[in-house]
């Protein structure tokens, strides 16, 4: 093959599909956990994150609800993926060599997410949240009282219980209930198999499985190597435990100009993909998590 700028635009079209469809055909886990929100800026404040606000009777004056303010921000990161592809195969038609790597850089950005969410997840433990309190804590403050979203039992029936229980316990600074109940149940690979039986078997132990169908299970193979831990959450409001924050998309990119650096010096084209993003924690209530450090 010819090289020249006709020849580059048509090899670089070609990329494009290839990672676009990677990209659509690629499925996610990040979205069943977090809320995506849209950033504009360098970073985002989340000022708003506090007091779960609620309807109430209209009696008097409308009781203006001011959320509790605090100073949670997430600031985006550069993330980029690259690869060089040598002239010599252009000139040689050997250019469909690359269609895997370009197919698992259309994977790698589309997936890029879960990596930056259950990260955050299996961090919750010791990374603070909006209110200065690590995520997982035993040391939240809702108004005068002391509440925790932290348990250090094994994932089993009973420490399953607790945590659902203690979910749908939660109210808020007037002892108002807040209305949550647990949907999604997180844990690593190697707790697949003991997930599935406290959510789907009939009976366990030849006794009657009483929390059958109360909640998903989600594996998640980031988890690996905090193998002990498990989450149960609230997925069902419209914000998520966790919020995936997208200030550019990622976006599939080429240097193929002779007059490049990387051309002139080492003879590679570069195609890649970069984006803009950060993740970061929501509501603490809407999170249980177990470091199942204790039977």
């Amino acid at each position: 093959m010819i090289v020249n700028q006709q020849s580059l635009r048509g090899i670089f079209t070609g990329f494009k599909t290839i990672f676009a469809k990677a990209f659509d055909q690629s499925k996610t886990l990040w979205d069943r956990v977090a809320t995506k929100v849209p950033s504009e800026a360098g970073e985002e404040s989340y000022k708003w994150l506090g007091m779960i606000p609620r309807m109430r009777e209209w009696i008097g004056d409308r009781q203006i609800q001011n959320l509790s303010a605090s100073d949670y921000t997430i600031k985006n990161k550069d993330f980029e993926l690259t690869i060089g592809v040598d002239r010599n195969d252009i000139e040689d038609d050997k250019v469909g060599l690359y269609t895997p790597a370009i197919q698992d850089i259309g994977q790698s950005a589309v997936t890029f997410p879960d990596d930056l969410v259950f990260t955050l997840l299996k961090n919750g433990f010791v990374n603070k949240c909006y209110d200065g309190q690590p995520f997982f804590s035993d040391a939240h403050k809702v108004g005068k009282k002391t509440v925790s979203n932290k348990g250090d039992k094994k994932l089993s029936p009973t420490s399953y219980g607790a945590a659902r229980s203690s979910m749908m316990s939660l109210t808020d600074e007037n002892g108002k209930s807040l209305k949550l109940i647990p949907d999604l149940l997180v844990v690593a690979p190697n707790e697949e198999a003991n997930g599935r039986k406290i959510l789907l078997a009939d009976e366990i132990d030849g006794t009657t499985n009483i929390y059958k169908d109360t909640a998903e299970l989600l594996v998640v193979p980031e988890l690996a190597g905090a193998d002990t831990q498990w989450y149960l959450l609230c997925t069902s409001r419209p914000l998520k435990p966790l919020i995936y924050q997208e200030r550019k998309a990622p976006q599939f990119v080429a240097m193929v100009n002779d007059a490049d650096t990387n051309v002139f010096m080492k003879k590679q084209f570069l195609y890649g993909v970069d984006g803009r993003a950060n993740a970061g924690y929501g509501f603490w209530q809407m999170a249980y998590g177990s470091t199942g450090e204790k039977e």
